[in-house]
């Protein structure tokens, strides 16, 4: 690799920060798995489960669900890939076992709730302001 060429998250680019742009089915396939994540319900049981692993009942009393619900949820996380699970005697236990996916969502959620955390803090800030305005609701975080 030439001086001044880096390698970051399978893209080649150079250090003033421009990358190649992703094939359109990366992209795609990039907006799906975001769009099952802009449910609330389902980030936080991607939220939940990259905490650890968990079983329905589990996952439905940490996020206040209801079984059904819970389970259409992990239903389609599974298969999109961002969760997966095994049995355990009459047990389904429930994980995250991709690093990548568990980085992005804890990272998006801190951010969230330092902004928050960081507005509140500052006197005199505005309770609309973009950093206050309630982006958390919902998450369980």
């Amino acid at each position: 690799m030439a001086a001044g060429v880096g390698r970051v998250g399978g893209f080649e680019g150079s250090l003033d920060g421009g990358f190649d742009d992703p094939s359109t089915e990366v992209l795609s396939e990039a907006a799906a798995a975001f769009g099952l994540l802009a449910s609330s319900a389902r980030l936080h049981l991607v939220w939940a489960l990259s905490q650890g692993e968990s079983d329905v009942s589990g996952l439905a009393e940490r996020v206040g669900g209801a079984l059904p619900a819970i389970s259409q949820h992990l239903a389609k996380l599974k298969l999109a890939g961002l969760v997966r699970s095994r049995r355990e005697g009459r047990r389904v236990v429930y994980l995250v076992d991709d690093p990548d996916v568990v980085t992005i969502v804890r990272l998006m959620v801190g951010q969230l709730v330092d902004r928050k955390t960081g507005a509140e803090a500052v006197p005199g800030a505005a309770a609309g302001s973009r950093a206050g305005s309630g982006r958390l609701r919902g998450l369980g975080a």
